[in-house]
């Protein structure tokens, strides 16, 4: 069954991970990607490692894991885009493509004549889609942006942490280029509803997309909340804003996660902990009130949470249905039976791996379901074939190319 966006040709100039976590979401729902990279080096990320992969032998290989993340279902070519005939190719490609995504630096790719101003002049139904660290406009627009940059500019590290004051304070970034992933996720549906107004309109169009506007965009109820009162958030830890009690509690050995989301619940988290009364009390009857006594209300739970097991707490709030669970390693997550029931790892034939595994695309559509076609590819794995079946080139021109050293 063809995908979704099946009918869509992506001409993937971006590297590291924001741009390949986009064009990836739309291969996987059947566009046809092609990741053009540099000849003799290719995405940055293939040089991410450790960890390297090893082949069916056990021997290494210099497939980096990072690269496998965010680049499955593409088809890889290598041009240089720096000689006049690797761009002759490439403004080919976008005659032929539906969208652009590219991620270098503002007006970086004008030098190759590659932006945006000269491929809509070649196909004004393009889609082109441009993602930097600071946006085409403003003071910052020139400087180069990075996740773990982002992350403390934008606001998230403030607010990530233990609380001042207490053992291990200070910001700390998230344990994920969270800021990336969620760019390409905005990308994504950027680029679509773009091509839904081509729909209708015949038209391309320019996306700027800024990973700071988008950490800004996605600082959510705590951003409302600054605006609305004026006062600035500070580092909680795992306690919740505008909740209590939702965060971790010590157990008997280890750690659990509460998520109280409202009185009824917390009545009866405080009946199967075997303190009723503390549902009764008026510091604790309502959300507004534990929220402010949450250093009093914080300190009695703890007590009560170290006298069982993580395994115990969880059987015994689910049930009597209240939100909570463990805090698991990477290793517990994919023996979770609900990650595996779901399917979320996916092992796919790879020429030089025998098997990749992959971390599954969580969209579930019932009619397009997501597609996986095919491994991360190798370094140019698939320039003669796109030149052949997309630009028509005979394998002497393709071959006059690869002399030359622009493919």
């Amino acid at each position: 069954m063809a995908g979704a966006l099946s009918h869509i040709r992506v001409l993937d100039l971006s590297r590291i991970l924001a741009g390949p976590w986009a064009s990836q979401i739309l291969a996987d729902l059947g566009a046809d990607v092609i990741k053009v990279e540099r000849p003799g080096a290719g995405d940055d990320t293939r040089g991410w490692g450790p960890p390297f992969l090893k082949d069916e032998d056990g021997a290494d290989t210099p497939v980096a894991a990072y690269y496998l993340c965010a680049n499955r279902n593409k088809r890889s070519i290598t041009v240089d885009m720096t000689r006049p005939d690797g761009q002759a190719l490439l403004h080919r490609l976008a005659r032929e493509s539906d969208v652009v995504i590219e991620n270098f630096k503002q007006g970086g790719l004008a030098r190759y004549r590659l932006d945006y101003a000269t491929l809509a002049a070649l196909n004004p139904r393009l889609v082109y889609c441009s993602i930097t660290g600071f946006g085409q406009d403003g003071p910052y627009a020139p400087r180069a942006g990075y996740d773990f940059l982002i992350q403390g500019m934008g606001g998230l590290m403030s607010l990530t942490g233990k609380p001042d004051g207490t053992p291990g304070a200070g910001p700390v970034k998230v344990g994920v280029a969270l800021t990336d992933i969620l760019t390409g996720l905005y990308a994504a549906n950027a680029i679509q509803a773009a091509l839904a107004w081509r729909d209708r309109s015949g038209e391309g169009q320019y996306i700027d997309l800024a990973l700071l506007d988008v950490q800004v965009a996605c600082l959510a109820n705590q951003a409302m909340n600054y605006l609305a009162s004026g006062v600035v958030p500070r580092r909680l830890g795992n306690e919740h804003p505008n909740i209590v009690p939702y965060q971790d509690f010590p157990t008997d050995d280890g750690y659990m996660i509460v998520t109280v989301g409202n009185d009824a619940q917390f009545a009866r988290f405080c009946e199967a902990a075997g303190r009723p009364e503390l549902a009764a009390d008026p510091r604790f009857a309502t959300n507004k009130a534990r929220v402010a006594n949450r250093a009093t209300l914080v300190p009695l739970l703890n007590k009560l949470t170290i006298r069982r097991s993580t395994a115990d707490w969880i059987a015994r709030l689910e049930a009597v249905g209240v939100p909570c669970g463990p805090i698991n390693t990477l290793d517990e997550v994919f023996a979770d039976p609900q990650v595996q029931a779901r399917g979320l790892r996916v092992d796919m034939p790879h020429p030089v791996l025998g098997a990749v595994p992959q971390v599954a695309n969580p969209m579930r559509l019932s009619a397009t379901p997501v597609d996986y076609r095919q491994a991360p590819p190798l370094l140019g794995e698939h320039t003669d074939e796109v030149l052949a079946s997309v630009l028509g080139l005979s394998a002497m021109e393709i071959g006059a190319l690869r002399a030359q050293r622009v493919v």
